[in-house]
C-alpha cells in the first residue's frame, strides 16, 4: 500500500554558494529518501527553498554593497544551480520572499495570536552602539551563564542546547565588529512556550523511532523552555500582521519564525502552481501521511521543539486551548533527521575560516555521484565526519571504479563481445542461484535500512551485492567458458541481471550513474528522473492574510521536475534476453592519486609545519 510522505528539507540561506557540509546535512540524504519512496510508488512532496531574511542577509549585502533583495536574487540563484547540479530532486524549491509565503506566515502568527500562544512583551533588545542598528540575538556572543561555553549565542548555546537571552551572557560581544552592545527596552511579541510545553513533551516522548541523539537532546530540554521572541527589530522581513504593527518598518516577524513555515508555505506554492490550490491538504492535515523533515544538529531546536510548538499552538492543542485556523489541522512531524557536522581537518566546515570546499567547484571537477556516494557512505549521519581528499580518492578509485564501475564494466564487455545481446541463460546451477537469491533479498534489507534514513548501513548493503557479484564473476571465469557457450551464456545472464539489480538498489544513491548503467544494459528513457529548473512569476494570490507582501510580477527560479515518468521502481527489474548490447565506456574514471596529498587547486592541502 502506497504511502503520502512529506519531505521538509532545511533551507539553505541566500548569504553566499552552498559548501559540501551543507548539503552533507539537507541535501543528499533529504534526495535519498525521497527517490527512495517515489521508487516504492509513495506519493513524495518534496519541499525547501532559500531562507532570505534576517541581519545575515543585511549585513553581507552592506558589506557587499548591495540591497537585501540583490543579495538575495543572487545567491537565490547560485544555491538553485548548484542544487541541481547535484541531482536534489525537489517537487518545489523556492524562496522566503514571495507573496505566498509572507501570507501564509502571517496566519500562522495570527492563529497563533488568536489561540493566546503570541503575547505582546516588553523585553531588552541590543543596539551596536557605532551603527545604532538593532544586533539580533544570534549576532551577539559571549560566555553562556548556564555551561560556561566561551562562544554562546545571544538565543541559544550550542554546547548545553538551553535557550538564552542576549543581555544575560557574560561579557557579550557583537559578531559583526566585536564591540560591547547597547542594551534597551522594545516592545515585542513572543511564543509562549510554557504554556505548550507540556503538550509538547507528551508528543516527544511518542517519538520512539527517532533518531536518538534529535530525542534525547529534545526531551532534555522541554522543562526549560522559556517564552520565545517571533519579532525583531529590523526592517528586513515579513510585516507584523497587527493593527498598529503592519505598517512599521522598524519591526517584523523574526527569521527563524518565517523559515520553519516555509515547508507549509511551500507546499502552498506547489499546489497553487500544480494547477490544485488544495492538493497540500494531503501532505499537511491527513493524519495518515508522514513527514521527515531533514537538517543539521544545530538546526535540532527549531525543528524538533519549535515547530511542533507553533503546530501545536496554532491547533489550539496547549494549555490556553483554542481552535485551529484556516488552514486546518496542521500535522506535527513524523520524524527528524539531524545529520552531525562534516568537517574538514577536525574543523567545522566554516567560509569566514577558509575552511570550505563549495558544491559547485567540486561538481565542476568530479561530478555529482562521487560526492553523493562519499557523503551516504562516509557522511555524518550519526556522528561528526572528517573530509579529506585521501579518503575521497580511496572510496572514488576503489569503491566505485573498482568495485561497482569495473563490475558493469566486464559484465556488459564480455556478453557485447561474445554474444552482442543479453544472452538467453541455460539451466542454473546451486551458485547462480544463490547470488540471484541474495541480490533479491537485499532489496528488502536496503529498503528498510532507506525507510529509516539510514544511509551508511543502506549503501554499505548494496555494495555488499556489488562485491558478491565480482567475486561470483571471479570464481566463473566466463571468459575461459568459450567452449562451453550455454554455460557461458548463464553466466553472463546472471552477472547481467544482478548488475541491473545492484543499479537499481544504488538508484538513490548515483542517479546519474543509474541512468548510463540502465542504457547501457539496453534500456531506453528516463530510469532517474533529474530535477529542473524554470523561471516563474510570483503572481500567486496573498491568502489568507498579505500584510505588505512583495510586488507582484517579479520573476525568480525554482527547482521541480516531473518524477513520475521515471521507470526506475524498488524491485527486481527482469532483463531480456536478446536485448542488443553495446560496448560500454567506464563509469567512473579514477582520479589521480597525487589528489590525495595536494587536493584541488581550488582547496589545497595545507600541512603544518613540523616546529624546528
Amino acid at each position: 500500500m502506497s504511502k503520502t510522505v512529506l519531505t521538509a528539507v532545511a533551507w539553505p540561506y541566500a548569504n553566499g554558494p552552498r559548501h559540501i557540509g551543507h548539503v552533507s546535512g539537507f541535501g543528499v540524504p533529504s534526495d535519498i529518501f525521497s527517490r527512495y519512496h517515489r521508487m516504492m510508488g509513495d506519493r513524495v512532496l518534496m519541499v525547501s527553498g532559500t531562507d532570505e531574511h534576517g541581519t545575515p542577509i543585511l549585513v553581507q549585502a552592506d558589506a557587499e554593497g548591495v540591497t537585501a533583495r540583490e543579495l538575495a536574487d543572487r545567491y537565490n540563484r547560485v544555491i538553485v544551480d548548484d542544487l541541481v547540479g547535484l541531482g536534489v530532486s525537489y517537487d518545489l524549491f523556492t524562496r522566503t520572499t514571495t507573496r505566498n509565503h509572507y501570507a501564509i506566515a502571517q496566519e500562522v502568527f495570527a492563529g497563533l495570536y488568536r489561540n493566546g500562544y503570541v503575547v505582546p512583551r516588553l523585553t531588552t533588545g541590543a543596539i551596536s552602539p557605532s551603527t545604532g542598528r538593532t544586533l539580533p540575538d544570534r549576532y551577539i556572543e559571549g560566555t553562556c551563564p548556564i555551561c560556561g561555553y566561551d562562544s554562546a549565542r545571544g538565543d541559544q548555546c550550542d554546547n548545553c542546547g538551553n535557550q538564552l537571552d542576549a543581555a544575560d551572557l557574560i561579557d557579550p560581544r557583537s559578531r559583526v565588529n566585536g564591540e560591547t552592545p547597547e542594551f534597551v527596552e522594545t516592545e515585542h511579541f513572543f511564543l509562549d512556550l510554557p504554556a505548550l510545553a507540556s503538550a509538547l513533551a507528551d508528543w516527544l516522548k511518542s517519538r520512539s523511532d527517532w533518531r536518538p541523539n534529535v530525542l534525547r537532546f529534545s526531551l532534555n530540554l522541554v522543562d526549560d523552555l522559556r517564552p520565545r521572541a517571533v519579532t525583531r527589530d529590523i526592517d528586513w522581513g515579513v510585516p507584523v500582521p497587527l493593527e498598529g504593527w503592519s505598517d512599521r518598518n522598524d519591526k517584523k516577524l523574526y527569521v527563524w519564525f518565517d523559515a520553519v513555515i516555509g515547508y507549509l508555505s511551500a507546499s502552498v506554492e506547489w499546489a497553487v502552481r500544480s494547477g490544485d490550490p488544495e492538493a497540500w491538504r494531503e501532505w499537511w492535515t491527513n493524519p495518515d501521511a508522514e513527514s521527515a523533515y531533514f537538517m543539521g544538529k544545530d538546526n535540532i531546536t527549531f525543528h524538533a521543539q519549535i515547530w511542533p510548538a507553533l503546530l501545536l499552538g496554532y491547533r489550539g492543542l496547549g494549555d490556553k486551548g483554542g481552535e485551529a485556523g484556516p488552514l486546518g489541522e496542521l500535522q506535527l512531524p513524523s520524524e527528524v533527521v539531524s545529520s552531525e557536522y562534516l568537517t574538514m581537518s577536525g574543523s567545522k566546515f566554516s567560509t569566514s575560516r577558509g575552511t570550505v570546499i563549495y558544491v559547485r567547484d567540486f561538481l565542476r571537477d568530479f561530478g555529482p555521484d562521487a560526492l553523493r556516494y562519499f557523503i551516504a557512505v562516509a557522511g555524518p549521519e550519526n556522528q561528526d565526519a572528517d573530509f579529506t581528499w585521501e579518503e575521497f580518492v580511496r572510496r572514488t578509485n576503489f569503491e566505485l571504479a573498482n568495485e561497482w564501475g569495473n563490475l558493469v564494466n566486464r559484465s556488459v564487455s564480455m556478453a557485447h563481445k561474445n554474444f552482442g545481446e543479453i544472452p538467453t541463460p541455460g539451466a542454473l546451477t546451486d551458485v547462480d542461484q544463490a547470488l540471484l537469491d541474495a541480490a533479491a533479498a537485499a532489496f528488502d534489507t536496503v529498503g528498510d535500512h532507506l525507510a529509516r534514513s539510514r544511509f551508511k548501513q543502506a549503501v554499505a548493503e548494496a555494495m555488499r551485492v556489488v562485491t558478491l557479484a565480482n567475486r561470483y564473476l571471479s570464481d566463473m571465469e566466463p571468459w575461459k567458458l568459450k567452449q562451453d557457450r550455454e554455460r557461458q551464456a548463464t553466466v553472463l545472464h546472471t552477472a547481467l541481471q544482478i548488475v541491473a539489480d545492484a543499479n537499481t538498489l544504488l538508484t538513490p544513491f548515483l542517479p546519474h550513474a543509474a541512468q548510463r548503467v540502465f542504457e547501457t544494459l539496453g534500456g531506453t528513457g528516463v530510469w532517474a528522473a533529474q530535477p529542473e529548473v524554470r523561471e516563474v512569476r510570483d503572481d500567486l494570490p496573498a491568502d489568507p492574510i498579505g500584510v505588505g507582501v512583495p510586488e507582484m510580477g517579479v520573476s525568480y527560479p525554482v527547482i521541480t521536475g516531473d518524477y513520475t515518468a521515471e521507470q526506475a521502481v524498488w524491485r527486481r527489474t527482469e532483463i531480456v534476453a536478446g536485448t542488443p548490447l553495446v560496448k560500454p565506456t567506464p563509469l567512473f574514471a579514477k582520479l589521480d592519486p597525487s589528489l590525495a596529498e595536494t587536493g584541488p587547486e581550488w582547496a589545497p592541502i595545507v600541512r603544518e609545519e613540523a616546529p624546528a
